[in-house]
């Protein structure tokens, strides 16, 4: 599958601000399945400083940085890439089974299983989480059986709600009302699976706006989305879970970053001398090339 992404934001300060330093994590790090045909990133006004770098974690950032004042900031992503369907597994290792292979990698890097296995900035842990998800890993209980059980949870007891949480509600806040967005939905997953010995990461990325011949439109279009990953063993590796469509992640999802947890892969944070107010509005498009 071949995928045309436009991702257009708007930066406004209510006046001036004399310097800002801004982190933007919008071009993506490509994974196993994924060939980037063409990108473009555009900036007006254009930055003092433009570097790229990656990391940490499966991030690709760009660095900018304006000197000069700046009261409002327009960002262009556009790429285009092909997607390979992935092969969805059945089963994997049991619970027990996972927990023993996580704890034997003796690796750190940015898609090794041990960064994803404790507690980060946003996903703490959480006793009602742990208490409530529980069930799903008995020892002997296959992994992928586990993760999809989890997910089917909260997609059954959880409702879909755009606005009633943002990027500050933090994951017990969510969980507690059973209402949120694909933020909330993927914090609350990576959560459990965390608490139970089970390394899970926040991928940040984009679904396709049109959904093929006889399927509805997936949750989460015209918009950035996120899932969650889970580290299903050596011979498995990362298996994509979407908890928001209750679905395996595979050529409908288009990944840009994988962190522990948001503030890993926002699209754009940073800092600013002054003191006016920001706000910040997006418009992504993902269009099928035939």
């Amino acid at each position: 599958m071949r995928y045309r992404v436009k991702h257009l934001s708007k930066l406004r300060y209510a006046a001036p601000v004399a310097r800002a330093r801004l982190n933007l994590r919008l071009s993506p790090r490509l994974r196993r399945g994924q060939a980037l045909v063409e990108e473009a990133l555009a900036l007006s006004p254009k930055p003092s400083l433009k570097e790229e770098q990656l990391g940490p974690y499966w991030v690709k950032t760009t660095q900018v940085a304006f000197d000069a004042p700046l009261k409002t900031l327009e960002v262009a992503s556009e790429f285009v890439m092909d997607l390979a369907a992935a092969k969805l597994p059945d089963r994997g290792p049991s619970v027990s089974r996972l927990r023993a292979e996580t704890l034997e990698v003796a690796d750190i890097c940015d898609l090794a299983p041990a960064p994803y296995l404790f507690a980060s900035r946003i996903t703490t842990l959480s006793p009602a989480i742990t208490r409530w998800s529980a069930p799903h890993f008995e020892d002997h209980v296959d992994a992928i059986a586990a993760a999809r059980a989890l997910m089917a949870a909260l997609h059954a007891e959880f409702t879909y709600a755009p606005g009633k949480t943002d990027t500050r509600t933090a994951p017990e806040e969510a969980f507690a009302a059973r209402h949120g967005v694909c933020q909330d939905f993927a914090h609350v997953m990576i959560m459990a699976l965390r608490a139970h010995g089970v390394p899970a990461a926040y991928v940040s990325g984009y679904l396709r706006t049109l959904p093929p011949a006889g399927k509805e439109k997936l949750v989460g279009a015209d918009a950035m989305h996120a899932w969650v990953d889970v580290w299903c063993g050596r011979e498995l590796g990362w298996v994509g879970f979407d908890p928001t469509n209750n679905c395996l992640v595979s050529e409908d999802h288009i990944a840009i970053a994988l962190g522990r947890d948001y503030a890993d892969v926002s699209p754009i944070d940073g800092t600013f001398i002054g003191t006016a107010p920001q706000s910040m509005t997006s418009a992504v498009d993902v269009e099928l090339v035939e």
